[in-house]
């Protein structure tokens, strides 16, 4: 949970500085977030400042650790959010897993084998 140490009360609105600064996360990356996840909609005031409340200060928690905890890509993260799955979306990025799996185990074996050799 986001920590704030502004002396705001807790159900306060806040900048996307404040959330920037308090989850970790850089304000581009919030702003990008925005344009991919429609449930993502903070107030906006004249100039087009923003203003987080604290349910969107949960759902940018929500993202985050789905995006960078948990390895989701962001379309894999929106269906996550939905609550709903897309198979063939989760059967490639499987697949994708598989492979990459495969490939460095490859690699980590040659690399085993060259040093095998140079060892001997």
């Amino acid at each position: 949970m986001a920590t704030f140490d502004d002396g705001k009360d807790k159900d306060a609105l806040r900048t996307i500085g404040e959330v920037a600064k308090a989850t970790g996360i850089k304000a581009h990356v919030l702003r990008y977030w925005e344009q991919q996840f429609p449930t993502l909609k903070p107030l906006t005031r004249s100039g087009g400042r923003r203003y987080y409340r604290p349910e969107d200060v949960e759902l940018i928690e929500r993202i985050d650790r789905l995006v960078n905890q948990e390895g989701y890509t962001l379309k894999g993260a929106k269906s996550a959010l939905k609550g709903t799955s897309d198979p063939q979306a989760a059967a490639r990025e499987a697949g994708v897993a598989e492979a990459v799996d495969e490939d460095v185990l490859k690699r980590l074996k040659a690399i085993r084998a060259d040093l095998k050799a140079a060892l001997a």
